[in-house]
């Protein structure tokens, strides 16, 4: 990324408040950091079982962000590995539960459900989506990691990370505005005008 299109794009630091969430709209890019965590469906699915037990969770969720991520092994001289994103549906039926109890962000790629992208909308929350074949230049925005939960899960184990300037696009904002769908609307639009041509 250049200097030129670094200037270009909201830096914004966690713990997202709602000021900061109420301000980021469907598409833009942003550069985030901050303290960060990180956990695919394994993660997750002990976490939603952690609850129902009613235990405490490894990490305080509130306006809390958690990147969709299983890092490959860090090489020689590296703190971490590639962080290419996880489809993001598959944490779909444990994200309203987590967003409940006021997580606010989440990293990841793709379509999100319908149920999620209305929990996005209830608790003011926002999806990130991150590019998956950047997952080598998104290792590099992390500066420090350590496992904090579930290290028998391996690559899917929660760490907390700390970033720097991590590239995000804002997918669905906090009004529930999904850049998927705006696309494709675009774009119907677009061709319906070019074929009445």
């Amino acid at each position: 990324m250049t200097q030129e299109s670094k200037d270009q794009v909201k830096r914004i630091k966690t713990p997202l408040t709602e000021e900061t969430i109420a301000g980021l709209k469907a598409g833009e890019v942003v550069l985030l950091s901050g303290v960060i965590y990180t956990g695919r469906d394994a993660a997750h699915k002990r976490l939603v079982e952690a609850l129902n037990r009613g235990e405490e969770l490894p990490f305080e969720l509130k306006d809390q962000v958690i990147y969709y991520v299983g890092p490959t092994p860090e090489k020689p001289g590296q703190i971490f590995g590639s962080a290419g994103p996880t489809t993001s549906y598959r944490m779909d039926a444990y994200t309203p539960r987590l967003l409940d109890l006021g997580l606010k962000g989440m990293i990841g790629k793709g379509y999100r459900s319908d149920e999620v992208t209305e929990s996005i909308r209830k608790n003011k929350a926002v999806y990130f989506g991150a590019i998956g074949g950047l997952g080598a230049t998104i290792g590099k925005s992390v500066k420090e990691t350590k496992i904090i939960a579930y290290e028998d899960l391996g690559a899917e184990a929660i760490r907390r990370i700390v970033v720097e300037d991590l590239p995000v696009t804002v997918l669905t904002d906090s009004q529930g505005n999904d850049l998927y769908k705006q696309g494709q609307s675009e774009y119907l639009k677009w061709r319906e005008s070019h074929e009445a041509e």
